[in-house]
């Protein structure tokens, strides 16, 4: 799966507008407001990956997750990073049915407090 165009990720991140671009990769930070809802996302994203063979890097802090995707054979995004990118998306909206106190803030703003 070769890596696609700028032209061509523009357009795929409207289909994920949570996500956004860094330096060849696309990320999302979610905010949890316990720490355990948090892993629990984490394991069911896992899952998700697993299924495609394709796995995010992931950081966990005490509130956020961070999920940051890219094709490292191809040397940057992918339509795969794109299908997990919809995948994780899926898991956090079921997730936010079960769980009303979740939020997610765009990965924009957490870069900034860094």
């Amino acid at each position: 799966m070769p890596a696609l165009t700028t032209e061509q990720i523009s357009l795929h991140l409207k289909a994920v507008p949570d996500w956004s671009e860094r330096a060849q990769t696309i990320g999302r930070t979610f905010k949890f407001e316990e720490f355990m809802t948090g892993i629990d996302f984490v394991r069911r994203i896992a899952k998700q990956a697993l299924k495609i063979n394709h796995h995010p890097d992931i950081d966990i802090r005490f509130d956020k997750v961070t999920l940051t995707l890219t094709t490292h054979d191809e040397g940057g995004i992918t339509e795969k990073d794109f299908l997990l990118a919809r995948k994780c998306d899926e898991v956090y909206a079921r997730l936010l049915m079960s769980w009303p106190t979740l939020i997610s803030i765009p990965s924009q703003e957490v870069n900034q407090e860094n």
